[in-house]
């Protein structure tokens, strides 16, 4: 009977010292998920470190490690290569404006001189060309100024009513030259927002011109109160698939292919700055993309 009580006095010291060292690893565990959570979201040099004193949990401490230092360099290697591609695409751009004006005016030079019927036809589309090349110049030399920037543009109270409006005016007649006679729903409370004023402008423009690429002769614009502008209109060459890329740099359809495709990525990318969102969805033939600034409204 001694024996048996050694026994059991023996077993119970043995569950005890199991049932600490279970809780001590869960409670390492969870500092480690805690820890390695911090410093994957954080933008920090700092390293996992542990309180315990458990072999094996500073073990695995010591490998994740290894693998945050191996993250955070090819982090910096994606960043600075991303850095370079801006600024390569920067200056490429914007050395292209130069032969490209040159370019537009020895044609202009040229339509004066007397030259054949196909000869005219032809400086003509070398003409309409170049001056489509010059366009998408400038969208690409746009996109990657406003990329190079961290958003420093001057925040003021805004009102999107008028800004709207405005952007509509200055759109009317490319939109009547396509047929679309637009439709405009505003409400009669003005919708103040603090906003980049010429930033929404960008992004108003570049709605009007994706409604002038995509739509079938119809174009419906309503603001509402909580800050959404709706651009809709009939769009059958489109697809959920493509509207689902329409955000994408550079993705630009068949359709559209003197585009660069980067008017929506900009309007993305602006109003994100600004606490914005922006969203397409294609639903019975009808395109309609959505941007959205959220905020107190100001009566």
């Amino acid at each position: 009977m001694a024996v048996l009580a050694v026994a059991c006095v023996i077993l119970a010291g043995v569950a005890l010292a199991l049932g600490g060292k279970i809780l001590s690893m869960r409670r390492a565990a969870r500092e480690l998920l805690r820890e390695l959570s911090e410093k994957l979201s954080e933008d920090t040099n700092t390293l996992i470190s542990l309180s315990t004193s458990d072999r094996e949990m500073r073990r695995l401490a010591a490998g994740l490690n290894r693998e945050l230092r191996a993250l955070r360099t090819q982090r910096l290697r994606y960043r600075q290569g991303d850095r370079e591609l801006k600024d390569a695409v920067t200056n490429v751009s914007h050395d292209l404006r130069t032969p490209l004006t040159a370019i537009c005016g020895y044609l202009a030079l040229l339509e004066r001189e007397d030259m054949s019927d196909n000869a005219r036809r032809y400086l003509a589309t070398i003409a309409e060309r170049t001056e489509a090349m010059k366009a998408l110049t400038e969208e690409l030399f746009r996109y990657s100024v406003i990329l190079s920037t961290d958003g420093d543009g001057t925040l003021e109270p805004v009102d999107m009513n008028a800004a709207l409006e405005e952007a509509a005016a200055g759109f009317y007649a490319a939109l009547t030259e396509r047929g679309i006679e637009p439709v405009i729903d505003l409400p009669e409370e003005h919708v103040i927002r603090t906003l980049d004023r010429a930033g929404l402008s960008r992004i108003f423009a570049n709605l009007f011109s994706n409604a002038i690429k995509y739509s079938a002769g119809d174009l419906h614009i309503a603001l509402t109160v909580d800050g959404t502008v709706s651009f809709s209109n009939a769009a059958p060459g489109l697809d959920p698939v493509q509207v689902g890329r329409l955000f994408d740099r550079f993705f630009s359809l068949e359709a559209a292919r003197e585009s660069t495709g980067l008017g929506l990525a900009i309007a993305r990318t602006l109003a994100e700055r600004m606490g914005g969102s922006v969203a397409a969805a294609y639903e019975d033939g009808r395109l309609t993309v959505t941007i959205t600034f959220p905020g107190e409204r100001v009566n």
